[in-house]
């Protein structure tokens, strides 16, 4: 039955090929426009998100003086917060230079606490733990080892360290470039400088930071200073708020104008038909099987033009150097131009299947 509706459909688009390149013309230009107009813009605004949507937008950082009494047991009581998606604390700075050159250039040096420092390069299981130092690109020129190789000696206090590899510098982590760290497992005693916590999104920043801070367990709450990403976060629901709207009524003014071009052209051609019509109805072709058939035609039309509007659509803003919309923009598109397709060219059906084979048919 689908195989017989299909090769009928097929038929009937080739016996109309001025009016099937219509309705795929039809399509393709829809498709252009929205891709060329909202699919860059959604491509744009992608863009402008993914700059502003990094760990930075969703990050919380504690700031406490060496007597205020932050220690690092406080990764463990804020452990159990739901929507903290990494967290670590540092201690205060220490200056280190090149072993080397032991009056080259200063580096401050910190030990970090925390339990997921993969995220930083440091490896899970340091081979000397407590005894290397990871550091950034910044600080290794400074100390002159642009190839991480050799060592750090601490000025006033003596020791030293071995390099241990590249630290990756997040954004909420570029503020205290050169970042040299030391990561060592805490006993829950030790001061911490700074705590650094990141929301899983940033509608969270707000109350993640208000569940830390009521756990801190400081001695001198005075002495401790918050900076949130709240600001920035709320800049960015705002920005996609304002461009999701401005998008959506994008679309639904140019699918409402194609839905209703395609249902008048293809109720031109019912009327054009409906001898044609009339005839399959005398002999006994259902009204079911009659909308069934101009469906499945508009859907091959609809579905060829959207394929073909989306290629050319994507080859132009590639070629321009745009950003693309994506692939869920994209699909959905394809997706709501079939369906208003569908929808236009349902009433239209509905009157070729209505018509009746004995007047149709009448000789005039």
């Amino acid at each position: 039955m689908i195989g017989a509706v299909l090769r009928e459909a097929h038929s009937s688009i080739r016996s109309q090929p001025v009016a099937s390149a219509i309705t795929v013309l039809m399509v393709v230009g829809m498709i252009l426009v929205v891709m060329l107009t909202t699919g860059r813009t959604v491509g744009a605004e992608q863009d402008v998100l993914d700059s502003i949507d990094s760990a930075g937008t969703r990050s919380v950082t504690i700031r406490a003086d060496p007597d205020a009494g932050l220690t690092a047991d406080v990764l463990d009581r804020i452990d159990g917060i739901e929507g903290i998606e990494w967290a670590a604390g540092l201690s205060s700075a220490v200056d280190a230079t090149n072993s080397a050159v032991p009056d080259g250039t200063r580096v401050p040096v910190r030990i970090v606490y925390g339990s997921h420092l993969e995220r930083l390069g440091i490896p899970i299981d340091s081979p000397l733990p407590g005894a290397l130092v990871w550091v950034s690109d910044e600080a290794a020129d400074q100390l002159g080892t642009p190839d991480f190789v050799g060592g750090v000696s601490i000025v006033d206090a003596g020791g030293s360290f071995g390099l241990g590899g590249r630290l990756e510098v997040p954004d909420f982590l570029r503020p205290f470039e050169p970042l040299a760290l030391v990561p060592q497992a805490a006993d829950g005693d030790e001061r911490l400088s700074v705590l650094v916590v990141i929301a899983e999104t940033p509608d969270l920043v707000s109350p993640v930071s208000k569940a830390v801070v009521s756990l801190l367990g400081v001695d001198d709450p005075s002495k401790v200073t918050i900076q949130t990403s709240e600001a920035l976060s709320k800049l960015r629901g705002l920005i996609d708020a304002q461009l999701r709207d401005f998008s959506r009524g994008l679309v639904i003014a140019l699918l409402s104008l194609t839905s209703l071009l395609l249902a008048v052209l293809l109720y031109g051609l019912v009327q054009m038909r409906r001898k044609d019509f009339g005839r399959r109805r005398a002999l006994g072709a259902s009204r079911a099987l009659i909308i069934c058939l101009l469906l499945t035609q508009t859907a091959v039309l609809c579905l060829a033009g959207t394929a073909l509007g989306i290629g050319i659509s994507l080859i132009v803003l590639a070629s321009a150097g745009d950003p693309l919309p994506g692939a869920s923009f994209t699909g959905a598109l394809a997706v709501l131009t079939v369906t208003t397709a569908l929808a236009a060219a349902l009433t239209p059906a509905i009157a070729a299947s209505s018509r009746e084979p004995i007047r149709e048919l009448r000789i005039p």
